[in-house]
């Protein structure tokens, strides 16, 4: 993997769900970061940020963020009407959070922001103010979609821990439906995005993709169904056919140990928790959620808004710090390479 050039544009990072645990870990990510980068601005409201125990600096123009970034936290103000307490969501909150994903969205698209990291939103509550989206990935998809962009076309979701990928051809969906989800156009096309992605995104000359069955064994031949025979094996050989280096079906079970590991870049998963369990068994608190094939880059910590624990300092930063650092390489390649 080559290495990634410094990136002089700060990064966007979004404040996600005020009464969550997002206020204290972008709070704590910028202590971390401040001597050494790499640079970022918050979007969202000053004043909680402010109450999370970071000295804020409210700026006009995100050009500001790396001149302040040593000293204060740099904040893009939108501020909210009410604070709601920590712990306790609101929907009064919804449409500032939605309003602040917009704005970094649109200064990435602008090139303002060198890309945008999301803190936890809580889709409950943003359902309930008329959201009309599963998450994050498939909102920012619709924000980008009227943007040009070369190649494969995503939203696709990856996860990232240590030396493992997975990427999902299903994503929140109930398991009952992910047989008929999980389509041979669907493979293909999530593969394709993927490999494109490891080219240029974490400069893997020649990606290696590896992908899961759906069955256990899969399908041991047909004797536990014939989803990995009928849908997934004609899929690896599409994506084969487009000259990129993928193997499978393979049973899930065997995938992801060390010996495994090394020899694929990415592993592309069929439902949820066949991508998601390795990632956090590996590394639990570090995994970085990331979308690819987009206009512009996007990286998550893997959990959520944290409620319980909101307001008590106890949230550890280590997945918004690596989706910090992750965004910052990714954009660096994507700047280097034009």
């Amino acid at each position: 993997m080559s290495p990634a050039p410094p990136v002089a544009t700060p990064l966007a990072v979004t404040l996600g769900d005020p009464a969550g645990i997002g206020p204290e870990i972008v709070a704590a990510a910028w202590a971390a970061l401040k001597a050494s980068g790499p640079s970022f601005f918050a979007v969202g409201d000053a004043r909680t940020l402010a109450a999370a125990g970071a000295p804020v600096r409210a700026i006009a123009d995100p050009a500001e963020a790396v001149g302040w970034f040593g000293e204060a936290l740099p904040v893009l103000d939108l501020p909210l009407e009410e604070i709601p307490p920590a712990g306790r969501p609101s929907a009064a909150a919804a449409a500032f959070v939605v309003r602040w994903i917009e704005a970094a969205v649109q200064l990435a698209l602008d090139g303002a922001a060198a890309g945008i990291v999301t803190a936890p939103i809580a889709k409950a509550t943003l359902y309930e103010a008329g959201f009309a989206f599963p998450g994050h990935t498939e909102f920012i998809g619709e924000l980008t979609r009227s943007s040009p962009l070369a190649g494969a076309r995503g939203p696709v979701m990856m996860l990232a821990a240590a030396d493992l990928r997975t990427a999902l051809v299903t994503v929140h969906e109930p398991l009952a439906r992910v047989p008929d989800l999980v389509t041979e156009d669907r493979i293909v096309g999530v593969g394709t995005v993927v490999a494109e992605a490891l080219a240029r995104d974490f400069g893997i000359a020649s990606p290696r993709l590896a992908v899961a069955g759906l069955n256990p064994h899969a399908g041991e031949g047909g004797a536990l169904g014939r989803e990995d025979l009928d849908v997934v094996a004609p899929a690896v050989a599409a994506l084969k056919a487009r000259g990129i280096d993928a193997r499978g079906p393979l049973s899930a079970d065997t995938m992801f140990h060390a010996a495994a590991r090394t020899g694929y870049d990415a592993a592309l998963c069929l439902y949820h928790d066949q991508a998601l369990i390795p990632v956090k068994m590996l590394d639990f608190w570090g995994g970085v959620n990331l979308t690819l094939g987009l206009p512009i880059v996007r990286t998550s910590p893997d959990h959520g808004t944290a409620f319980d624990i909101a307001g008590q300092h106890r949230a550890r930063p280590d997945s918004l710090i690596a989706a910090i650092r992750l965004a910052a390489e990714i954009a660096g390649r994507r700047r280097a390479a034009g």
